[in-house]
This record gives C-alpha cells, structure tokens and sequence, in this order.
C-alpha cells in the first residue's frame, strides 16, 4: 500500500510540474502569438473589405468639364 501511494506522489509532483512548466512557456510565448493572430486576422479583414468594396473607378461618375453661372441668392426681406 505504501508503494502505491508514493507512486500517486510522486505523480502528483510530476503533474504540478509539469503544469508550471507549460504555464511558463505559454506566458512567455503570448506576445508572439497574440502578434502572429491579430497580423493574420489584419489579412484576412483586408480581404474580405477588399471584395466587399466594389471598384472606385467604376463606381464614381465623370467630373464635369464645365459649370454653369452662379446661382443669384434671393434678397433678404430685412
């Protein structure tokens, strides 16, 4: 019986080690990964804007080559 729980124990320990041991790594690793999602999220936002938006050019119309008179104001009654 002693045996068998100084093997649960010992893998408790062995757990818990492991456990800080992946927290660290993972907190050190966040600021790349969060760097590397937010650049892949970035392109794929730029994407589908890009599709959605149709093409300037086809969309505005031609500017004028000339203009009319000016327009008079009315006069004020005061």
């Amino acid at each position: 019986m002693q045996k068998v729980f100084n093997l649960l124990g010992a893998t408790a320990f062995l757990m818990s080690g492991a456990m800080v041991v992946g927290t660290l790594v993972l907190y050190t690793r966040i600021p790349s990964l969060t760097k590397y999602y937010m650049s892949e999220l970035k392109l794929e936002l730029t994407k589908l804007v890009t599709d959605m938006v149709p093409a300037v050019d086809n969309v505005m119309p031609e500017l004028p080559s000339a203009t009319g008179p000016a327009i008079e104001m009315p006069k004020s009654p005061f």
